[in-house]
């Protein structure tokens, strides 16, 4: 189809002609322009008779020319798609450049090859449309291997993976990912020259300004032009840009992606699962289910269970069954309160949204310690098959082992002893287990775990052994390949009497396996056999044939060889494998693999895709696998999502990504944390719906001054407001910042709802506790930010006061009811090594940390008030956080002045 009715803008005289024009005698018909005003390729002419023979063989048109002249709105209008092949310089005039510019805004195809990106360098509306301009290239035309990444897009889906070719390889002013849909990297792996590092998009298409835009950087040579593969790989860009054939081209544009929030009321939340219907699941790890459910936009509390939350434990995992919308059946995994150190996988069923607890069926008690923080584990995921995959911890603590293997067999150290747990074939704990649910509430044992379903050789639950935390992890649908995050140790460096610095690991599995913790790590680098009693290096354990001859073992001796990780990094610079960044901190999470179907959120660029993500670090990377299986690429996905400590992340029924935001906190009890969806959205983008109120807690009458004027719409547009202040489902105030007095003591969910000009709208909650103020928690000691020694006694005092409980001052609160976490903080997030109650006391923070690590100690205390006559118990939480004397520089917060220099000192750097 032509442009000629589509070009509105131009002369009535020109329209007239326009409309009287003879009916095409092609399918499409292109216009390839080659004019060159600077370098010229040998190569124009053979590029031009290539595509003379595809539109031969293909049904389009073809005109070729160099004559600028013929950039006029009327001629460009009997043309579906342009063709700058390997244009040069500055080649069209003003008025050409505006017929060019019109001919694309009514929606013109263009298809730039090769040096069309060394062409028009002053132009910034043609800037945008190729998407990167030219810097420069090796010498040569060396081989290389150009990653296909999209495998649904025409013009690369028959591509091999790996696609192995001669080329000039262009490097390019700027990386031009995020502004367009990158179809391929180029490996600067396979060839000398390379200057845009892990990412160096080669060809790439998007939606431009109205139009079509797609661009290969490839085509130098002759001999290209009659390569099988790249005639193809021309013909279906052009196909594509002329709008005969569909495709996406916004999957790596960040402006197609948007967040929307669902729920900001949340204590704690831990993990999630998504329903058929929408709704979607999640837990806080304090013991809470809770529901948000999309028709109402609003979260409903469903219960919750009495738990433990000491060290890493709480109600950490949820899964929903494979037919929960027959038999409502919920899966959670909990640390049951109680003397007894324990974990539940237990089976209950929802009756409405109420989860009924009398209902609970216990498949599976993990015995644990609760001495010593850390790794509970906690993820729960259900196969294609019905088997139930449970990720649990090494409930060992890391923090008195130099950043290094914790395999301390002094006696009385078990808590510090990783070999009691992860490496024993005998316990449950550093592992991920796998089972097949029965309806009566037992389980069997699927074939192809690790051991023996009789238990003659270990535990028959064991699916993969040898791990340390595996946090999240992940099923491929497709293949049954499992997939998890391997949160590493602390240590910096490599150490000649302890092993390998610290790793964290991305990980899979296609058969059970032992995968070394605490003997080995990344690719298969042994620790040393430390000695703690003697503080003195043994020989390196053997990956091949690891043996645990730990006091604390109660399994097997000798253990299977270990697997190499997949995917390791350390902090700081990595070599192996760069892609996974540089920062300091680090806690990676393995997430869903994307099945695509129609009408599913995502597109299909992202079909068979596995996301992993960074707690630490806040981002989401896709990772690419090749035909066999193995890493292809790795790249970021949508680096502008602006994440707050992504801890869970789960893809809907609806193809978008549900994600749970653990918040800004160190430790927990996060005011930021919330649940979000990211969606794909190349239309009108959803408004922002932004409600805050204050006080949010009080005496009646509670007047509460809501602020919603903070909401936008991203396009630009105008929104309106419409506050529900009781979700009675009508609209009690249409004003921006409106001010409500709630007379009646109670709980209320007041509801801001903005809508867009064009009618899309979102909502955003505000929580009122009207007759019950929230509780206080003010510190006396130790100072805020002040500094100790590591093993000396630290003392700490604080008093509670709440308005209608009273206060720990006078005893009219008790003191016994006061939760205290003493808690280890590392980098951005925290590890309780104890927990008590009272409102004073004093501890002394072990040694034996890495030097190098950012680490400090924090004191947490909790009171929930009684709440009042018809309103629930309110939670109020306080935190000091203070330093140690002796801290590496590079953890400030901001520095003035500073100047660096080298030292002698050997923890100077």
């Amino acid at each position: 189809m032509k442009l000629l009715e589509k070009l509105k803008s131009v002369s009535a005289c020109v329209v007239l002609c326009l409309a009287t024009a003879a009916a095409p005698a092609h399918e499409f018909d292109v216009l390839v322009f080659s004019k060159t005003a600077g370098f010229r390729h040998g190569s124009i002419g053979a590029g031009i008779a290539a595509i003379q023979d595809l539109a031969a063989a293909n049904d389009f048109g073809v005109t070729a020319t160099e004559d600028a002249s013929q950039f006029t709105l009327a001629n460009l209008g009997t043309y579906d798609a342009v063709i700058f092949l390997n244009t040069t310089g500055n080649i069209l005039d003003a008025a050409q450049k505006a017929a060019f510019e019109q001919y694309i805004q009514a929606g013109g195809g263009f298809v730039g090859i090769h040096s069309a990106s060394d062409t028009e360098y002053s132009w910034p509306w043609y800037a945008g449309l190729i998407g990167a301009y030219f810097r420069g290239h090796p010498p040569g035309t060396p081989n290389a291997d150009v990653l296909v990444l999209d495998r649904a897009h025409p013009s690369t889906s028959f591509l091999p993976r790996r696609w192995n070719r001669t080329d000039e390889w262009y490097n390019f002013r700027t990386n031009p990912r995020g502004d367009v849909h990158v179809l391929g990297v180029v490996d600067e792996d396979s060839y000398s020259g390379g200057t845009m590092g892990q990412d160096h998009p080669i060809m790439w298409c998007h939606d431009y300004d109205g139009g079509r835009a797609w661009y290969t950087a490839m085509g130098h040579t002759s001999g290209s032009y009659s390569e099988p593969q790249f005639r193809q790989h021309i013909l279906e860009g052009i196909k594509w840009a002329a709008g005969d054939t569909a495709g996406d081209c916004g999957a790596t544009v960040n402006e197609n992606f948007e967040k929307v929030v669902l729920d900001t009321n949340v204590f704690n939340p831990i993990a999630l699962d998504v329903a058929d219907d929408g709704k979607v699941y999640f837990i806080e790890r304090g013991g809470s289910l809770k529901i948000y459910d999309p028709v109402i936009g609003s979260t409903l509390p469903a219960g919750g269970l009495s738990v433990f939350t000491g060290g890493e434990d709480g109600l950490i995992g949820v899964a929903l069954d494979p037919d929960f919308a027959t038999n409502a059946w919920i899966y959670l995994m909990y640390s049951p309160a109680g003397a007894v150190a324990k974990q539940h996988v237990s089976r209950f069923t929802l009756s409405g949204s109420t989860l009924d607890t009398a209902s609970e069926v216990v498949l599976l008690e993990i015995p644990t310690q609760r001495e010593q923080c850390c790794h509970s584990g906690g993820a729960l995921l259900f196969d294609p098959d019905g088997n139930l995959f449970i990720a649990t911890g090494d409930n060992t603590n890391p923090f008195e082992s130099g950043g290094a293997a914790p395999i301390d067999e002094r006696p009385g150290r078990g808590p510090w002893d990783a070999q009691k747990s992860a490496s024993n074939t005998d316990d449950l704990r550093g592992k991920i287990l796998k089972i097949k649910p029965e309806a009566d509430g037992s389980y069997t044992i699927p074939a192809g775990n690790l051991f023996p379903a009789d238990g003659s050789a270990g535990r028959p639950e064991i699916y993969i052994m040898g791990v340390r935390n595996p946090f999240r992890i992940a099923v491929d649908p497709m293949t049954g390949w499992l997939y998890w995050g391997e949160v590493g140790p602390d240590a910096a460096n490599d150490s000649a009497v302890r092993g390998p610095r610290g790793y964290d690991e991305v990980n899979q599995a296609r058969l059970p396996g032992n995968f070394g913790w605490p003997y080995i790590t990344a690719d298969n680098q042994p620790y040393n056999d430390y000695d703690f009693a003697t503080s003195t290096g043994g020989a390196p354990f053997d990956p091949a044939a690891p043996v645990n001859d730990s006091p604390n073992n109660t399994g097997a001796t000798s253990l299977p060889p270990a697997q190499p990780a997949w995917i390791w990094y350390h902090s700081g610079v990595n070599s192996d494998w760069p892609e996974m960044g540089e920062d300091t901190a680090r806690t990676i999470m393995a997430g869903p693999v994307y099945q695509y179907a129609p009408g599913r959120s995502f597109p299909p660029y992202f079909d068979q895709t596995l996301f992993v993500y960074e707690w630490s670090r806040n981002y989401i990377k896709e990772v690419k696998l090749d035909d066999t299986g193995a890493v292809l690429d790795i790249v970021d996905v949508v680096p502008e999502l602006e994440l707050n400590r992504p801890i869970d992340m789960k893809f809907g029924p609806d193809g978008a990504m549900y994600i749970i935001e653990w918040g800004s906190g160190f430790g927990g009890n996060n005011p930021d944390a919330r649940i979000v969806k990211v969606r794909y959205n190349k239309g009108n983008s959803l408004p922002v719906a932004i409600a805050g109120g204050a006080p949010t807690s009080g005496a009646t009458p509670l007047v509460v001054q809501f602020t919603g004027s903070d909401s936008f719409d991203p396009d630009g547009g105008a929104v309106s407001y419409a506050w529900d202040f009781d979700l009675d489902g009508s609209v009690d105030s249409t004003a921006a910042d409106p001010l409500r007095t709630y007379t009646v003591a109670g709980n209320y969910t007041a509801q801001l709802r903005v809508t867009d000009d064009l009618g899309e709208s979102t909502t955003a909650n505000v929580p009122i506790s009207a007759g019950n103020f929230a509780p206080t928690v003010s510190f006396t000691e130790p100072v805020e930010n002040g500094f100790f020694d590591w093993g000396d006694q630290m003392n700490y005092a604080f008093q509670v006061d709440d308005v209608e409980d009273g206060s720990t001052g006078d005893g009219s609160i008790s003191c016994d009811d006061v939760t205290v976490d003493l808690v280890l903080g590392h980098d951005s997030h925290g590890h309780t090594l104890t927990q008590t109650n009272g409102c004073a006391g004093s501890y002394a923070p072990a040694s034996d940390h890495d030097p190098d690590a950012n680490v400090y100690f924090a004191i947490e205390a909790l009171y929930t008030d009684q709440g009042a006559p018809g309103v629930n118990p309110v939670q109020g939480v306080g935190t000091r956080i203070v330093q140690p004397k002796c801290k590496q520089a590079q953890y400030f917060d901001a520095a003035q002045g500073v100047s660096v220099a080298l030292t002698q000192d050997s923890v100077g750097g």
